[in-house]
């Protein structure tokens, strides 16, 4: 059995694989279990500076699971996050801004993901990554059981109205064309965890008041995205950041979109259902 050595990055989330390189991803057999092992334990590994090339991250994430197939790139198994005008996706990429899990407006939302840096700005572009598996285990129980039965309105619209205030008619017309889904706010998984789901799309609690809806959406968001909470990642080119999609929220720090950056996602897909 393959055995991988971490070091911890912050109280609650993130770990640093420090024995791990590219050839070891592609030729250990047991490195795929020992690396899911670790991310449901930490819910980010960061391999910092490995230098994985497409090819190569491809074939390790294919060991962790099932890849998503994404249209319009190279490899659709592997999107670029850049705001080049060229990419077919650069206009919903500002939305990443804003803390998010990927997938909220899918059937089954995506299990994991890969990210490298292939460039970077010279200053911000951070990514931030908060728990909410911790997020559920620090309400109080008469929290707990106050938000066991209610249900959350998930809309595209609520994800894009935070970056486009005033959309064009075009814009609207793209984010109706997303089917809304309904969510619980606090989702039991497989593994008998529970966590919070919410995050940009959240639009409103169904059956609450608008405003009082909109509070508590804001104040959950607030305490489970604490700064103490929140692991900051500075990229540095070459870094590998695998990340729990099922138990986590995150976001991109803001940057000079000016400046050229890029990064090369792999998406796990999904297997699991938010129930």
């Amino acid at each position: 059995m393959s055995v991988i050595a971490t070091r911890r990055l912050s109280e609650f989330v993130g770990a640093e694989v420090v024995d791990v390189d590219v050839d070891r991803m592609l030729h250990d057999d047991d490195l795929p279990t020992a690396c899911l092992r670790a991310l449901e334990e930490n819910g980010v590994l960061l391999f910092r500076e490995l230098n994985i090339d497409d090819e190569a991250q491809i074939a390790f994430g294919r060991k962790l699971g099932r890849l998503a197939q994404i249209p319009g790139y190279r490899s659709p198994e592997v999107m670029e996050i850049s705001f080049d005008p060229a990419n077919p996706n650069a206009q919903y990429f500002p939305s990443n801004d804003h803390w998010h899990f990927d997938g909220s407006m899918d059937d089954i939302p995506a299990k994991a993901a890969l990210m490298s840096a292939r460039v970077i700005t010279d200053e911000g572009g951070e990514t931030e990554f908060a728990s909410t598996y911790v997020a559920y285990d620090a309400l109080s129980d008469e929290e707990k059981d106050r938000f066991a039965g209610l249900r959350i309105l998930h809309t595209f619209e609520s994800i894009q109205r935070r970056t486009y205030q005033d959309p064009t008619p075009e814009q609207l017309e793209d984010w109706a064309s997303w089917e809304d889904r309904e969510h619980p706010l606090v989702w039991e998984h497989e593994s008998g965890r529970r966590s919070l789901v919410f995050g940009a799309s959240a639009a409103r609690v169904i059956g609450m008041d608008v405003e009082e809806s909109r509070a508590l959406l804001a104040d959950l968001e607030r305490r489970s995205t604490a700064p103490d909470r929140v692991l900051r990642h500075s990229w540095s080119v070459g870094d590998l950041v695998i990340w729990d999609n099922l138990g986590l929220v995150h976001r991109a720090c803001p940057f000079d979109r000016t400046q050229p950056r890029r990064m090369h996602r792999t998406t796990l897909a999904g297997e699991e259902a938010i129930r």
